[in-house]
């Protein structure tokens, strides 16, 4: 199950060159439901995804070199390219009724800055192991928009884009 909420943001993080890092490709072969291949630095996946924006099913197979090269050319609309960071959250906070005890999971925020044709675009994603740690997460300062509930934000929906 991925649960996961997404957010746009106000500035880049300090020293965003310290921390690591993937370069990410990926294509959509259909958008409902959701079955995506990524190249992620030198992997390679086949996605399923289920319906919903907060949680979801989700499933990943190994794919080879060939596979994807061969499954990209028949995928619809816009590949996305996209580097993606991976920046530790060293205190989460949360609403006062979750008791953060209860699940001592270190969470991390993914950082997508998007190539074109959507240079302009920088989404956060932030994974959680359960429904009510990602309900009662508060932002950290440098996020915006909580965007989770808004599907133009969805990289399948974004394949879909015209420009």
């Amino acid at each position: 199950m991925e649960i996961e909420r997404k957010f746009t943001i106000k500035s880049l993080p300090d020293q965003l060159s310290q921390y690591p890092f993937h370069i990410i490709e990926q294509a959509y072969l259909n958008t409902d439901p959701v079955v995506r291949i990524r190249k992620q630095d030198d992997s390679y996946y086949l996605t399923y995804k289920g319906k919903g924006l907060l949680e979801r099913e989700e499933y990943n197979l190994p794919l080879n070199e060939a596979s994807y090269y061969h499954l990209r050319e028949k995928a619809d609309g816009n590949v996305i390219a996209k580097k993606r960071y991976l920046i530790p959250i060293e205190n989460p906070t949360f609403t006062s009724d979750y008791d953060a005890s209860v699940d001592q999971t270190s969470l991390t925020i993914e950082l997508d800055i998007f190539e074109a044709p959507f240079e302009d675009l920088i989404i956060a994603e932030v994974e959680f192991p359960s429904r009510e740690m990602a309900e009662a997460f508060l932002p950290v300062e440098w996020f915006l928009e909580d965007v989770t509930d808004r599907p133009e934000y969805h990289n399948s929906n974004l394949s879909r884009r015209e420009f």
